[in-house]
């Protein structure tokens, strides 16, 4: 009999419950994973507020971990038992133990650890999916990239600024701007002191940005907007703030002709052959120093309630795990 975290009701951090969970064997297709480490991120709080509908009530939170193989079902090749495997995308990594269909993890390469591999495989795969697909940054590009301190905006900050990008960052503390800096922002604005929409305009010298990567919403909305190039895009992909309001669509034109979208990493990943070269791409670049990624918070799976609060009071920087 294991343990892991599940919620009866939404609500807030307190609706985490610590409680026992039934033993678990692989159907035909599915793996047995035995958790070393789960990561721990924003969309947990939509799940658990409700923001986000899970399947049913109750539910285990979380889609993203890292651990052994510890069974395997019927038909299953790709992995054995004892492999090292990480995932992200499938709802329920808040426990000791869970069932994964075989096809949605991927072995974790040497040297890379357990606790890192947790960490990354959701923030790391959204940071590629957006540099890669969502808008290709190249050479020459300008993105502005909030909340680059966070754990996506750290790994996609670096990437970005390797891709040949000037990388522009909006952080709410002076602690944070050095992180942001230090993680591949060429200019960091800190905006509870300054307009990031003014000083966007002073550093790009009025030709705005290439792409804004959002995952704050609401109050960063409709600022972001007069940060953009006319025809650029604006990628929200997150709202850490809270969602953005009903947007009349007429704004992109008055604004110069712009592109919204607003992706989620298991579109992009829903395909094996595309989460196979999305997680190759992400451990390529951090094995070979291209992105530094490292785990600053560590919880006690059981204490999640606690982590929650800490990342919804923007108590945290970059990665954090849960340790079952």
């Amino acid at each position: 009999m294991g343990y892991g975290i599940r919620i009866h009701k939404h609500g807030g951090p307190e609706v985490l419950r610590w409680e026992e969970v039934a033993p678990l064997h692989p159907a035909a297709g599915e793996v047995l994973v035995r958790h070393q480490a789960i990561g721990l991120n924003f969309i947990d709080t939509y799940f658990r507020t409700g923001l986000y509908k899970p399947p049913a009530l109750p539910f285990i939170p979380g889609n993203e971990g890292a651990g052994i193989v510890a069974e395997v079902g019927k038909g299953v090749t790709a992995v054995k038992p004892g492999d090292r495997i990480a995932y992200a995308g499938t709802l329920g990594s808040y426990a000791q133990e869970r069932l994964l269909p075989a096809d949605r993890v991927v072995k974790v390469p040497r040297g890379v650890s357990a606790e890192l591999a947790a960490s990354i495989m959701l923030k790391g795969m959204t940071a590629h999916y957006l540099l890669h697909r969502v808008h290709k940054v190249k050479a020459g590009d300008t993105v502005l990239c909030h909340a680059a301190a966070g754990a996506v905006g750290q790994i996609l900050c670096q990437w970005a600024n390797a891709l040949g990008a000037t990388v522009i960052g909006t952080v709410g503390s002076a602690e944070k701007a050095k992180i942001a800096k230090k993680r591949g922002c060429h200019h960091v604005i800190n905006y509870r002191e300054k307009d990031f929409a003014a000083e966007v305009l002073r550093i790009t010298r009025g030709a705005k940005v290439d792409v804004v990567y959002d995952g704050v919403g609401k109050d960063v909305y409709p600022a972001s907007l007069d940060c953009i190039r006319p025809l650029g895009l604006w990628a929200l992909f997150g709202q850490s703030s809270g969602p953005v309001p009903p947007v009349d669509l007429s704004i992109l034109a008055q604004k110069g002709s712009l592109f919204v979208t607003r992706p989620i990493l298991f579109t992009y990943i829903a395909a094996r052959k595309d989460l196979e070269k999305a997680a190759r791409q992400l451990f390529r670049v951090v094995t070979d120093g291209t992105v530094n990624a490292e785990v600053n918070q560590r919880y006690a799976l059981k204490d999640a309630a606690q982590a929650h609060r800490d990342l919804e009071a923007r108590r945290t920087t970059g990665a954090t795990v849960l340790l079952p």
